[in-house]
């Protein structure tokens, strides 16, 4: 009885195998092409017919703005100008320190690493003697925020990481003086404004 219900077990092992083997083999029914079906795609096997399909980029879409009066729409162009005019500055610190975190990240020599902050910083400082200087206390702001938005950090915390809690202290005093907030955070839903602005201006194209 025993070798009986091994054979019949064998028996259906086999003939599943085959069953497999043969739904294996069995072609795959592509799409009659057309003499202008010249682009190779994916595809998927449904139940045998091949789909093709190919990825398509996210599609983002924003409605006409309007505005309850010229004064608004006015705002409106001056914070879209005050943006466009940080923006690179914001970029270009993000770049920069997301540079200096990977020289930091392969030496644990710290001679090395004070080097190398101390050259990310004569950088930053020279961009900001040469045009941010320029910038006015509305575009300031904007830019600490900007700042918080690409780095993920405020412009206090960078201060504090590279030279220190007594520089972030004393820079975040000078900033009071003239207006400035080096603790300003970012938030796409209470500046959204900024956020629209920012996306509409084609720096993540």
């Amino acid at each position: 009885m025993k070798f009986s219900k091994l054979f019949i077990l064998f028996i259906v092992i086999i003939a599943s195998n085959k069953l497999g083997a043969q739904e294996n083999s069995s072609k795959a029914i592509y799409p009659v092409l057309g003499k202008n079906d010249t682009i190779r795609v994916t595809a998927t096997n449904d139940n045998g017919y091949m789909i093709p399909w190919f990825p398509l980029k996210e599609v983002v879409i924003i409605g006409v703005r309007t505005f309850k009066s010229a004064a608004d729409q006015a705002a409106f162009n001056r914070l879209r100008y005050n943006v466009l005019k940080v923006m690179p500055y914001a970029l270009y610190a993000k770049r920069r320190y997301e540079q200096l975190e990977r020289d930091l990240a392969v030496t644990t020599d710290k001679k090395t690493q004070k080097r190398l902050v101390k050259q990310c910083d004569d950088e930053i400082k020279k961009m900001f003697n040469t045009e941010i200087k320029e910038l006015t206390i509305t575009q300031g702001q904007i830019l600490t925020k900007l700042i918080n938005r690409e780095v993920g950090r405020t412009t206090y915390d960078i201060v504090k990481e590279t030279k220190g809690g007594f520089a972030a202290f004393s820079y975040q005093l000078i900033a009071r003086v003239v207006g400035h907030n080096l603790k300003s955070t970012y938030s796409a839903t209470e500046d959204r404004d900024i956020e629209t602005i920012i996306v509409n201006s084609g720096y993540y194209q």
